[in-house]
């Protein structure tokens, strides 16, 4: 069964994150006017590297440092041990997040992604969702794209093996013929894509669209919240950039992300960027978590928290 074979390692994965993220960065700054940023390299939050290489944080007059990691699971690990001031992470992620770290906040809502697909093998015998059923589905567990994959496979009553594969191996492993499908976010889905050329079968299937979150701790919050207003005004001027299609931006991410740029054009356009901070958020973390727990992604005796009460809307509000 999928939710036997599903997250047995989270453990593991989790103690790896840890290490991972904190070998990333040395810790945040001591300037109240200086933020390190952590960054899933991944289209979701292109505002990041708009406003770093278009200069919208000099002219919003604060610091950005930027740390890149391959997923939110690891940005996360980073934010509760103190080592970023603001994380980007989806909303699968984070919701499983906030049941042990009581001192993070969302502080904003990046932009909203509809375009998750499972990348499957032709020579696989695989045309459709249906013919999924027993095959192996490579995916980092504990993600939005593992939710993606359960969603899709639950709502079409297939039974898969889902297999942990990191992001930054996922193209290899689809690849090499690894793992028979993947299910993965950007920019890796459309590099696995391009990589198998006409092997590749695109699907789609479940309910579910991703939030990119902006997080932060209440310790960060209060002692840097004027450069935290600074950045967000950047954010939103690179989001304004990002969906007018400016030639500037789409080269920031491209150069971020190392997606061919003509491609890159394609996939900024599945998302909304429009920063907000929707109330309603905090219902669909609570669905997100309760899921978590049934997976035993979140232990079954945890104790949910008030998701409403987690959303910081001083920097973005609506």
């Amino acid at each position: 069964m999928i939710r036997s074979l599903r997250l047995a390692v989270l453990g593991t994965l989790a103690a790896v994150a840890l290490a991972t993220s904190a070998t990333a960065c040395a810790g945040t700054d001591s300037d109240s006017n200086t933020l390190t940023v952590g960054f899933v390299v991944d289209p979701s939050w292109a505002q990041i590297p708009v406003a770093a290489d278009t200069g919208l944080f000099d002219k919003q007059g604060v610091k950005v440092k930027v740390v890149n990691f391959s997923s939110g699971v690891e940005a996360l690990q980073a934010m509760s041990a103190g080592q970023v001031d603001i994380t980007t992470a989806a909303d699968v992620p984070t919701a499983a997040a906030l049941t042990h770290a009581p001192s993070l906040r969302i502080v904003g809502d990046g932009s909203r992604w509809q375009g998750s697909k499972i990348v499957a093998r032709r020579d696989a015998g695989i045309s459709s969702v249906s013919d999924l059923a027993h095959k192996s589905i490579g995916t980092p567990l504990g993600t939005s794209a593992a939710y993606y994959i359960s969603n899709a496979l639950a709502t079409e009553h297939v039974d898969a093996r889902l297999v942990q594969v990191s992001p930054s191996a996922m193209v290899t492993a689809i690849g090499q013929r690894n793992v028979d499908a993947i299910s993965i976010f950007q920019p890796y889905q459309a590099q696995a894509i391009t990589a198998l050329g006409g092997d590749a079968i695109e699907l789609t299937g479940g309910t579910y669209s991703q939030h990119s979150l902006f997080l932060s701790s209440e310790s960060a919050i209060s002692s840097k919240k004027e450069a935290i207003t600074k950045f967000f005004a950047a954010v939103r001027d690179a989001g304004t950039a990002l969906s007018s299609g400016s030639s500037d931006a789409v080269t920031a991410v491209a150069k971020a992300t190392q997606l061919d740029a003509g491609l890159l054009r394609s996939v900024l356009s599945e998302f909304d960027f429009t920063l907000q901070l929707d109330p309603g958020l905090a219902t669909s973390l609570q669905d997100l978590a309760e899921w978590a727990r049934s997976e035993g992604n979140i232990d079954a005796k945890a104790v949910l928290p008030d998701y409403g009460a987690r959303l910081d809307t001083q920097f973005v509000t609506g």
